[in-house]
């Protein structure tokens, strides 16, 4: 007696009406065709090609991660071959025999589970059973799943009957684990490698399925099971199979967090503001926040490493024209926030909340390493790339200042802009010196003596000046590259100039003011730095062999491949001597 058809339900059919007993989304929506095989069109393809030109193989392996239509497409293969009318691409879905595979009950189509019959007697029996014709239809085929479980042994009974098997026996390997299948397996088969479905694939296949169940759901809770789901179909339908068990008649947001224990959007992207501005009282009182609503802290962590892969891709490529997706709902919110940290800074954030989250698996004390996690990246100041830092000792042929020699105490304010003023105020009192008046002649020593004084992280932006020039009484005009002029740029932030200001103020002993101004011409030396030939070639070169007898300035360039093209008389190693890539200096420098 045949079969009913496995489809999809009849769109006034309910699934309670579908069957007597409720069959889950994954089951009742498998694909039954080729075409139907989402994402794998190439695999598709390839398997047509080859029935309709008799070139099928006798053993295929299918690899790639769970959920994505493995076991999907070697069903359809063994329809396609064992349909009434074919050999054919497009099996009938009508036949006993189709219906029979589609169902699982064909007795020429045999599914084995590598995990539970992997054992050498398994596989005896099966070779014992293959020279046995097909009881009604053209080929006896085998479908192993898992295949990567077998045993050792069990792999080797299974190599002479898969190297040359009776003409009426087919085999199709499914595997996760495709570097466990030995050698001498894999070179008996044709590979397929089935790969991730993408987000925009998943997402429309879910809105069909709600609309086949006369369902309702928002597009963004759509979106955020598909973005769940990990390019895995199965995954993504069993996950909405539960929402709408739970929802009722409409699946909505509220109710995907709800179920799923996980922050709403707008939760998500304040606590990464306030992460990016550097307020860590904000952050806490936000986490307390989210804790206090049952949302749990893990997956908080999983959304914020999303949400930072996504900071990492829009500073990177841009939001426009980039190949990976990126959640509709926050797209303006990240343009906004990938402006001002770079992308080095990005990476050490994330790098921080995927170590909470590796730690969190042995840990009972989630909340305490979320929180711990987004402090310490609301102390992560704007990094400079090692390319960065060493163009520009190559290039300027200066040194960093030298940190304080007591350690600076971590900023404990709540607002970005006390915090940016309060990181210069911290660098350390200047050395003492009697003030020098701002003319002509002392602007050179001013300028380096305020280089000196700015801390490294001020140095390298001071360092882009053009020129500079004495506009009035206590007023220095420095001009600056026009490409400089963007946010999070010291020249364009009042309150770091600020600290610029006061720090020259210090060295003239006068309220002195910095105007810039935006030029198109490209620098070409830092304004004021005096030229290393002013020292002698002779001196340096003593002075750099000097140096390379003190160890740790000997281990450090042997380490960096490096070598000393700058030392200054007088002071010490450690924060006077530049190093750059050996390869970019040259004798004499």
């Amino acid at each position: 007696m045949a079969k009913r058809k496995a489809k999809e339900p009849a769109a006034d059919e309910s699934p309670a009406q579908a069957g007597a007993e409720y069959t889950v989304l994954a089951r009742r929506y498998r694909p039954q065709q080729f075409a139907d095989l989402v994402g794998q069109e190439p695999v598709a393809q390839a398997l047509v090609n080859a029935i309709e030109s008799g070139r099928v193989a006798h053993a295929y392996l299918f690899t790639g991660a769970r959920g994505v239509g493995k076991t999907s497409a070697a069903r359809i293969l063994a329809k396609a071959l064992n349909c009434e009318k074919g050999p054919t691409a497009t099996p009938c879905d009508q036949c006993e025999i189709c219906q029979a595979i589609t169902s699982g009950d064909d007795t020429d189509v045999l599914e084995i589970d590598g995990a539970s019959n992997n054992g050498v007697d398994n596989i005896r029996e099966l070779r014992a059973n293959v020279n046995f014709r097909p009881s009604r239809s053209r080929y006896k085929i085998y479908i192993i799943d898992e295949v990567h479980m077998l045993s050792t042994g069990a792999f080797n009974a299974l190599l002479k009957t898969l190297e040359e098997p009776p003409a009426h026996v087919k085999f199709i390997f499914a595997t996760t684990e495709v570097q466990k299948v030995p050698i001498t397996i894999l070179s008996r088969c044709q590979r397929f490698d089935f790969g991730g479905i993408s987000i925009t694939r998943i997402l429309d296949r879910l809105k069909d399925i709600v609309k086949s169940e006369g369902m309702q759901a928002d597009d963004e809770a759509l979106e955020t099971i598909a973005r769940r789901a990990g390019g895995s179909m199965r995954d993504a339908q069993s996950l909405l199979d539960q929402l709408l068990a739970f929802s009722g008649k409409k699946l909505t947001v509220d109710t995907l967090h709800q179920l799923l224990g996980t922050a709403h959007e707008e939760h998500v992207t304040a606590l990464a503001g306030a992460v990016l501005a550097k307020d860590a009282k904000k952050v806490l009182e936000l986490l307390n926040d989210i804790a206090n609503q049952g949302q749990q802290v893990g997956e908080l962590l999983d959304q914020l490493v999303e949400y930072w892969r996504d900071l990492m891709i829009v500073n990177s490529a841009g939001i426009e024209g980039q190949s990976v997706s990126v959640s509709s709902a926050r797209r303006e919110t990240l343009q906004q926030h990938a402006r001002t940290p770079s992308l080095d800074t990005i990476l050490a954030g994330m790098d921080i909340l995927v170590t909470a989250k590796s730690r969190m698996r042995n840990s009972s004390h989630a909340r305490a390493l979320v929180e711990m996690a987004l402090v310490r990246m609301c102390q992560l100041d704007d990094l400079l790339s090692i390319s960065q830092i060493a163009q520009w000792l190559a290039k300027e042929g200066a040194a960093p200042a030298a940190r304080p020699k007591s350690p600076v105490a971590p900023p404990s304010v709540s607002t970005a802009a006390i915090e940016k003023k309060k990181l210069i105020d911290d660098n350390g009192p200047i050395p003492s010196q009697s003030a020098v008046p701002l003319t002509e002649e002392s602007l050179p020593s001013i300028w380096q003596q305020l280089l000196t004084n700015s801390g490294f992280a001020f140095q390298s932006e001071l360092r882009r000046a053009i020129n500079t020039a004495i506009s009035g009484p206590n007023s220095l005009v420095i001009g600056i590259a026009r490409r400089y002029n963007a946010p999070g740029s010291l020249f364009a932030d009042s309150v770091r100039m600020g600290a610029v200001e006061k720090i020259l103020s210090r060295i003239v002993g006068q309220t002195t003011t910095i105007r810039v101004e935006w030029t198109d011409d490209a620098p070409e030396s830092a304004a004021g730095v005096p030229s290393q030939s002013a020292q002698g070639a002779g001196q340096q070169r003593q002075l750099r062999a000097e140096l390379m007898q003190i160890p740790c300035v000997k281990k450090a360039a042997d380490v960096l491949g490096a070598q000393i093209i700058r030392a200054d008389e007088g002071f010490g190693a450690a924060a006077n001597t530049a190093v750059a890539p050996a390869e970019d200096t040259s004798e004499g420098e």
